[in-house]
């Protein structure tokens, strides 16, 4: 199993969304809010995602088609 550190950035419309439930459910990986801001017209989470290298990525482009920005955070 692999693990990675992603900040995420959610446009408004996907704030009321459950995006990290689906991540999880969907693609099989174990998602761990670290840190996290959502208001009303935007948000921010940092997440740990643990899974195999096939099921993160294909998580991470799922999001992205979404519309979430996913970047890396270095160093893990």
């Amino acid at each position: 199993m692999e693990k990675g550190r992603f900040h995420l950035t959610l446009p408004g419309d996907l704030v009321g969304e459950p995006v990290i439930h689906t991540l999880g459910s969907r693609f099989g990986v174990v998602t761990t809010i670290r840190r996290a801001n959502l208001e009303e017209g935007s948000g921010w989470i940092i997440l740990e995602i643990e899974g195999t290298d096939e099921a993160i990525e294909s998580a991470i482009a799922w999001a992205r088609e979404r519309g979430v920005t996913v970047d890396r955070i270095e160093g893990t």
